[in-house]
């Protein structure tokens, strides 16, 4: 016990107790900090702004106080203090400096930004905010189909940066490739159901396909990367059943399921108005009622 007193009296060690102390006491004025500007502050972009401002400057407090704190005079010193902060950051504040350091990561890197649709963690949703600690999410998917809202806000650790895959649909190219099987019978006109479903989608998906070259270019130059074709493909499968227009075309991120809807009902109009030239297929079960036996019984 007298040489755990004697060595929390030693001046470096009360000099690293305070600095620790105060490190806590900053993080938690940061956050108070956000909470008052959220509360205070009715413009979205201002408050945003605001509320980034003062997690800057807390951490450049920080930041100082630590090269001050740790302005030493010999080698002893630096091994003491890189040994308690070691032993601190495994046992107390591993995924705070984590987070912090993600929030840095996240900032400079430009790994993703408000705004972003993104997948981390398993989790699926819009970008809404970035402070120090997490990244908050607008949930997609989960018991609602397709690109939709879930309307459960999610917040993320922004540690998780650093610990698996980040997929960003928004970033560098913010179209994304989708597929459309249209399903006719094999008495159809196949060669003229593919000329109305790339017809159609060249007439629906143009502007995509124009602005997504742009993009596509850039992509090439920037990273080790192959060209892709952008126009709308067709392939067709055939099935035991029916005959399988594949449509593999490119479209805006956030219009996915609506593109794939219009795409679908101006087909689907095209081939009603060939009056059974294209027919579109479709399986059909009917159950039947087992018969009733009537039985009698001889005597």
């Amino acid at each position: 016990m007298n040489s755990l007193l004697d060595f929390l009296k030693d001046p470096l060690i009360i000099k690293v107790l305070i600095l620790l102390g105060w490190i806590i006491i900053i993080v938690v004025a940061i956050a108070f900090l956000r909470k008052l500007l959220k509360k205070r502050i009715n413009d979205a972009a201002i408050r945003y702004k605001a509320q980034k401002g003062v997690e800057v400057a807390g951490y450049v407090l920080i930041v100082l106080m630590v090269l001050l704190s740790f302005t030493v005079k010999n080698l002893e010193d630096y091994t003491i203090i890189i040994g308690l902060f070691t032993a601190g950051i495994t046992f107390t504040l591993q995924e705070l400096i984590l987070s912090i350091a993600g929030s840095f990561y996240i900032f400079f890197v430009r790994v993703y930004k408000p705004g972003d649709r993104i997948e981390i963690n398993g989790i699926k949703g819009d970008v809404i905010d970035i402070d120090s600690i997490y990244t908050t999410l607008m949930e997609m998917g989960e018991w609602v189909s397709s690109d939709n809202y879930s309307g459960r806000i999610v917040k993320i650790s922004n540690a998780f940066v650093f610990k698996g895959p980040i997929k960003n649909y928004s970033m560098d190219f913010p179209f994304v490739w989708d597929e459309l099987n249209i399903l006719i019978t094999y008495d159809s006109n196949i060669e003229i159901a593919k000329e109305i479903v790339v017809a159609k989608a060249n007439e629906l998906l143009s502007a995509y396909t124009i602005n997504s070259a742009t993009k596509w270019k850039e992509m090439v130059e920037r990273y080790y990367i192959e060209n892709a074709q952008l126009e709308p493909t067709l392939a067709v499968g055939l099935t035991d059943n029916w005959v399988a227009l594949n449509l593999r075309y490119i479209t805006d991120y956030k219009l996915r399921r609506n593109t794939k809807h219009q795409l679908f009902e101006q087909i689907k109009k095209a081939i009603l108005e060939t009056q059974g030239t294209v027919t579109l297929a479709s399986q059909t079960l009917q159950l039947l009622k087992i018969p009733e036996i009537d039985v009698q019984l001889k005597k």
